[in-house]
């Protein structure tokens, strides 16, 4: 039930050392643990791509603008799931959702798709890895990946403390979709939503202000915002003019604001590497401009997330990368800079992008993405050219009904998109590019016969957690 965690611990980091290897890490010595980088990652929740104003969003979010001019902004970050749970597992474990055993989103709505199931106790979080080398950690906020299930809380997760909401807020789903919660105990059980990100934000900044300065910390924020109910507080409501979407998206951008305020008051922003990106796609696809497609679906708009990247100091400030990543890179990214090697009992499928984040180098570490909707591989991806492959309407996870008249529900030849040319996928240019629908195909049965295919097992696809037949719905 519990993990064996096949990490040894590395001698200090002195600086932000540059090494992309996946298999493991290369620490350099230093002379006390504040050479290790404190770390803060806070996670929006079906935030659009174009809904923060440095990414074109016609309001302004100031906060996570001057995070983006301090430091690197990507327009091409991919996340490898378009629902919120897999996501999730994904970004905790720097591996694919189909490989880590969560690749459908946590939830009892269908019995047939598993109900009830979390994280699966063997796999290794950043917060695991990050205890060989002395840090703290910290989780607050939405936690969506088995609170309820045995071996798959947040404090069997490798983190020391958590506060937070265990799912999404509110539905009849849940018995605790109004609790907010300290570890495994109900501080409140009818709390507001307006409450939740002001009461994440009071714990946070404490958080920050009491940490020993002699031990280097990690933060696990994950927000509600702008998941629904969109519910803006009162200090937001209306603070836009642009509606209650817009008003949400300022209360996140406040609450950025808040963290980096309580890092500059306690001396901490040239030893602390601030990372803020999206779990997936929002749910309408207005929020997405130019890409097409939204939450639900393997279109770009579904699995392309805004991502900035700040270490004062250390990352020089105003990139605006085009280069490729992935969400699952910052998993192996934070291995290195913490000094402890990555897992070798297992495959990580994220790559360290510390030569990227550095300005040293433009070239994407991933020659191939998938673009799995729930067990279907959807999509495979390499460079600009972009697959859609054949697919039925069995094939779709339960959730395909959120996307009722959305393109490519099915399709019954392949797909391929130039994405350089036509980022809103509407042209299919196989024809013309045989060998590049060859390429694409060939390694998306290689793919499936690793990680699985509907009805499919693959020969790396763990099992989830609990099996169905085995969970109480």
């Amino acid at each position: 039930m519990y993990k064996l965690i096949l990490i040894t611990s590395a001698l200090l980091m002195a600086t932000f050392s540059v090494s992309n290897a996946q298999e493991s890490s290369k620490p350099v010595t230093a002379t006390s643990q504040t050479a290790k980088p404190n770390i803060i990652l806070i996670l929006a929740d079906d935030l659009g791509y174009a809904e923060l104003s440095c990414y074109g969003a016609p309001y302004k979010t100031p906060a996570l603008d001057q995070l983006a001019a301090e430091g690197f902004r990507s327009t091409d970050m991919i996340v490898p799931a378009n629902v919120c749970s897999p996501s999730r597992s994904a970004l905790l474990t720097g591996r694919h959702p189909m490989r880590n055993g969560h690749p459908i989103y946590r939830s009892n709505y269908y019995k047939k798709a598993g109900g009830f199931y979390g994280l699966h106790p063997d796999e290794i979080t950043i917060a695991e890895l990050l205890k060989p080398a002395g840090y703290r950690t910290f989780a607050v906020g939405k936690w969506h990946l088995g609170f309820d299930i045995e071996g798959s809380h947040p404090l069997d997760a490798g983190f020391d403390s958590y506060y937070g909401q265990p799912h999404n807020y509110g539905g009849k789903f849940h018995n605790n979709s109004t609790w907010l919660l300290r570890d495994h105990e109900a501080e409140e059980k009818k709390v507001p939503f307006q409450k939740l990100t002001e009461s994440y934000n009071r714990e946070v900044v404490k958080f920050i202000e009491e940490q020993p300065k002699d031990q280097p910390f990690f933060i696990y924020m994950s927000h509600q915002i702008a998941h629904s109910p969109v519910l803006p507080s009162k200090a937001f409501k209306g603070r836009t003019k642009l509606g209650k979407q817009a008003d949400f998206v300022t209360e996140l951008d406040d609450s950025v604001g808040q963290v980096l305020e309580a890092l500059r008051k306690n001396d901490l922003e040239k030893n602390t590497l601030v990372i803020f990106l999206a779990d997936n796609g929002p749910t309408a696809d207005r929020f997405d401009t130019p890409l097409a497609g939204c939450k639900y679906t393997t279109m770009e708009g579904g699995h392309r997330v805004p991502s900035i990247f700040r270490w004062k100091g250390k990352i020089p400030a105003g990139q605006v990368s085009e280069t490729t990543l992935s969400s699952m890179d910052i998993f192996p990214l934070i291995a290195d800079l913490a000094g402890v090697e990555l897992p070798n009992d297992r495959k990580i499928d994220g790559k360290n992008i510390q030569d990227i984040l550095l300005g040293e180098t433009e070239e994407s570490p991933h020659e191939f993405l998938y673009y799995y909707n729930a067990h279907n591989l959807q999509a495979v991806r390499k460079g600009k050219w972009k697959l859609h492959l054949p697919r039925t309407e069995k094939d779709q996870p339960y959730w395909a009904a959120a996307g009722k008249g959305r393109r490519f529900l099915t399709l019954d030849q392949p797909f391929l998109v130039d994405l350089d040319a036509d980022i809103g996928e509407m042209h299919n240019v196989a024809a013309q590019n045989p060998e590049v629908v060859a390429t694409l195909i060939q390694q998306a049965e290689r793919t499936r016969t690793e990680l699985g295919e509907v009805g499919k097992p693959g020969s790396d696809q763990r099992p989830g957690w609990p099996k169905a037949s085995e969970t109480e719905h």
